[in-house]
């Protein structure tokens, strides 16, 4: 299961390692299609990888922060910090690849 991301628990959950958080809300459309990706990769890369998620409604600081304009959103971090920005719909393979490759 995805974490739940807030501005409370952000940095201990990106600090180390790779991360890829997922900019959402509940009322977007492509982001309904996004989260059950975004669901199994955090299944296939357990252990190796965080994967994550962020209500955008409810976390504005976060998305304000890294910028975030449209969602879904996806950002990649490595120890901490920002190395990829996805805007819009992500395929499973591509999320995955793109994690790997910062692992």
């Amino acid at each position: 299961m995805a974490v739940a991301i807030t501005k409370d628990n952000f940095t201990e959950n990106v600090a180390q390692g790779v991360s890829l958080l997922d900019f959402w809300a509940p009322w977007c459309g492509p982001c309904k299609i996004q989260l059950p990706i975004v669901e199994e990769l955090s299944e296939e890369l357990k252990g190796s990888a965080t994967i994550a998620k962020v209500n955008v409604d409810e976390e504005p600081e976060l998305a304000s922060q890294f910028g975030v304009m449209s969602i879904p959103t996806l950002i990649l971090f490595k120890d901490g910090q920002p190395v990829d920005k996805l805007v819009g719909l992500q395929s499973k393979e591509s999320l995955k690849a793109k994690i790997q490759s910062h692992m």
